[in-house]
C-alpha cells in the first residue's frame, strides 16, 4: 500500500476522527459513571455538563500541544471513546497519552488496542515524536494489558499515589520510544 493510500485514522474496528463540541452531549453521561471516572484519572469523580465538556473540546482543538480524537466504530457514527496526545513538548518530541471509553458495553472488545495502535502510528510517523508516556492506576488491569500489548514499557510507579475508598493504589508510569515501536512493527529507524 502506498503512503498516500494508507488511511492514518481507520482500522478494522474503529476510526479516529475530530472531537467536536457536538460530541459533548454523548460524553456528559459518561461523567455520571463513577467507575468510568475512577479509571479515567486520579482526580475526584465529578459529573460534568455538556457545556463544560464542549468548552474543553474547543480549547483542545485550538491548542498546538493537544491532539484529541473521537473514537467511532467503523460500522457507525456513534461516539464510543476518546483518545489523544497531550502536553506535546515539540522541542523534546514527547507527549502524554490518554484514552477512555465511556460506555461499559464497549469495554473489552479490542477497540482500545486498535485505537491506540492508530494513535501511535500518528504520533510516531506523522508528528515525528520520539517518546510517549502515560500513567495508569494499578487497579486497572484491562488498561495495563492493552498498554503492554501495544508496546508500552513499565518505567516505574508513584507509590500509593491514589486514595480510593480508604485504600492506597500505585500510579504506574509507562513509556514507549519511537525506536521500540518501530522495531515492534518491523520498521527500520
Amino acid at each position: 500500500m502506498s503512503t498516500i493510500d494508507r488511511n492514518l485514522f481507520q482500522g478494522k474496528k474503529v476510526r479516529l476522527g475530530p472531537l467536536t463540541k457536538d460530541d459533548a452531549s454523548a460524553i456528559a453521561p459518561w461523567t455520571q459513571d463513577g467507575g468510568y471516572l475512577r479509571l479515567q484519572d486520579t482526580g475526584i469523580a465529578r459529573p460534568e455538563t455538556a457545556d463544560t465538556i464542549g468548552e474543553e473540546i474547543d480549547r483542545d482543538n485550538e491548542s498546538e500541544t493537544t491532539f484529541s480524537f473521537a473514537i467511532r466504530r467503523t460500522d457507525g457514527d456513534a461516539l464510543i471513546g476518546t483518545i489523544g496526545l497531550f502536553d506535546v513538548e515539540w522541542g523534546n518530541r514527547t507527549a502524554w497519552v490518554g484514552v477512555g471509553f465511556g460506555r461499559r458495553e464497549d469495554w473489552g472488545k479490542g477497540y482500545g488496542t486498535e485505537a491506540m495502535s492508530l494513535l501511535l502510528a500518528y504520533a510516531f510517523d506523522e508528528l515525528n515524536l520520539h517518546r510517549l508516556q502515560l500513567t495508569v492506576i494499578a487497579y486497572n488491569p484491562r488498561a495495563i494489558a492493552m498498554y503492554e500489548k501495544v508496546g508500552f514499557v513499565r518505567e516505574g510507579a508513584y507509590r500509593e499515589f491514589v486514595d480510593r475508598d480508604g485504600a492506597r493504589h500505585d500510579l504506574i508510569l509507562y513509556g514507549l520510544l519511537r525506536p521500540e515501536w518501530r522495531a515492534q512493527k518491523g520498521k527500520s529507524s
